[in-house]
């Protein structure tokens, strides 16, 4: 994180504050939130970056809603495949 574009460290830090006490089905609406603010700012996240922001985000949950994560970034990542071939 320390050689992080300050304006991506801003914005995961902003998504942390505003999914802290969430459950993972509230997180789904914050996280799109997230990467359109980025995208309209035109910042673009590497995978690397993206797996630390759901590192960050499931800290705290329990088993179940982190698997609720999983389950919703596997049905979001099907989403964007489809629109984008």
């Amino acid at each position: 994180m320390k050689n992080m574009d300050p304006s991506k460290l801003e914005l995961i830090k902003m998504a942390a504050a505003q999914t802290a006490g969430k459950s993972g089905r509230e997180l789904a609406p914050i996280m799109l939130a997230l990467i359109t603010n980025a995208n309209r700012q035109g910042i673009r996240f590497s995978s690397d970056e993206a797996a630390l922001i759901l590192e960050i985000l499931k800290q705290g949950k329990t088993k179940e809603e982190q698997e609720q994560i999983d389950r919703t970034l596997k049905m979001t990542n099907t989403l964007f495949q489809k629109h984008t071939k």
